[in-house]
């Protein structure tokens, strides 16, 4: 699927994006929205109201002199970290919100967009151009809280033994020819990365700076369940030798033996899609990983990972498609055969891709002033570097400048593994 222009934070952007978000939710029952996993994961229903009290607390609530709010609770209990804005329910605790119903919270988000869109209208508003940033801000705000709703939604449908399928079987591809991982050399030297801003961009990805990178090849592809699984049976999860401390560490705690989602039964091992679980499908792209399997496996296979620097150089002339959620496929899939072995293939779309660089500002980054500040720049400690999108990230949210960013042990995001050297 081709990407498409980042949403306009005009009527028809604003009522497709918002729909969304509704449509997502259409096979859930009212229990599974409002039920939390793990304190990472937060209830579909959350999601919901966090991206509707967005909209209300920064644009309604400054924007609209006449705006009344529409419940005097609701700024606590669905703020999510901006401590500019106030207190907040605690995050692992939005489990317990059996009130309000998932009926009342899609009767708010109906009462907001409404709200909104008659903001929009007044194109003679003085802070029109203001409105319009922020609410383009919302966009893709709520755009990151589908592909989370999602992802909750896996995790909290995978702790129980019914396995119960988000959306209809996914039949595994039928001879299929799993091609062999090629390595592409880019330009080395000194190079230009970031978003010069002059289209929508997060703060983090600015400012644009020249970074030097020494020569590189990188793989022209996602490293598969069958490689993965050549890892695992040669002892990877076994051989403290091959872990950063802190994975080693992490995998003894928790008892790690292969990737989340992974099962092993009598007939080999199956995974646990949002199509329910199946036979796990050797040719497509390993997912659910940890930045500290990624780079044991990287180490295993006598590579590494990827800077976030060498990515971008490398995917940024890449064609923007990709397996994107408006496929609804939800699933990464395997790799194209583009006929050239040096074409890079799964840059954008499938699954989110770890580097190795630890997630910091760019020389001269400036985050956004005010609540709004709090969007990305306090995260900058202990995560690390995701690119690429996912299989549950919006064709029109992503670009190659785009910047993730996760926790080492956190896995239940739909991640994988590219290979560097």
């Amino acid at each position: 699927m081709d990407l498409r222009p980042c949403p306009a934070p005009c009527r028809e952007g604003f009522i497709e994006t918002r729909g969304l978000s509704h449509d997502l939710c259409q096979s859930l029952t009212h229990e599974d929205m409002a039920s939390q996993s793990m304190p990472d994961a937060s209830p579909a229903k959350w999601h919901l109201a966090h991206t509707t009290w967005f909209f209300e607390a920064f644009v309604l609530s400054p924007f609209d002199d006449q705006y009344q709010p529409y419940h005097p609770e609701f700024g606590f209990l669905f703020n999510s970290y901006y401590n500019g804005q106030g207190d907040r329910h605690p995050r692992e605790e939005r489990g317990l919100l059996s009130r309000p119903s998932a009926q009342e919270v899609l009767e708010y988000r109906k009462a907001i967009d409404q709200s909104i869109l008659e903001l929009l209208e007044q194109e003679e508003h003085p802070r029109r151009s203001e409105i319009l940033r922020i609410v383009e801000i919302g966009l893709n705000h709520e755009q990151q809280h589908q592909e989370l709703l999602l992802t909750d939604i896996k995790h909290l449908f995978s702790k129980t033994i019914l396995a119960p399928a988000y959306r209809e079987s996914l039949p595994l591809p039928q001879g299929h020819i799993e091609k062999s991982l090629n390595w592409i050399t880019p330009s080395h030297g000194l190079h230009e990365i970031g978003s010069s801003g002059e289209a929508f961009c997060f703060d983090n990805e600015t400012p644009r700076h020249r970074v030097f990178c020494e020569p590189f090849s990188i793989a022209d592809r996602l490293i598969t369940n069958r490689e993965y699984l050549e890892f695992i049976e040669d002892g990877g999860y076994k051989t403290a030798a091959l872990w950063l401390d802190k994975g080693w560490a992490t995998i003894q705690s928790e008892k790690w033996e292969f990737p989340l989602y992974w099962s092993l039964t009598s007939n080999g091992f199956q995974e646990f899609t949002l199509a329910g679980r199946r036979e796990l499908c050797l040719s497509e792209p390993v997912s659910h990983v940890s930045f500290f399997e990624a780079e044991a496996f990287a180490r295993w296979a006598g590579h590494r990972l990827p800077t976030e620097a060498e990515w971008e150089i490398s995917c940024r002339d890449a064609t923007l498609k990709g397996n994107f959620v408006e496929t609804r496929r939800f699933h990464p899939q395997t790799a194209n055969d583009e006929g050239s072995p040096q074409v890079i293939r799964q840059c954008f779309g499938d699954l989110w891709e770890w580097t190795s660089s630890s997630y910091a500002p760019y020389p001269g980054y400036r985050p956004e002033e005010g609540a709004l500040g709090e969007y990305n720049g306090k995260f900058m400690c202990e995560q690390f570097v995701l690119r690429g999108g996912s299989c549950a990230t919006s064709a029109s949210h992503i670009r190659s400048t785009y910047r993730n960013f996760f926790y080492p042990p956190d896995r239940w995001q739909f991640t994988g593994i590219r290979l560097a050297r």
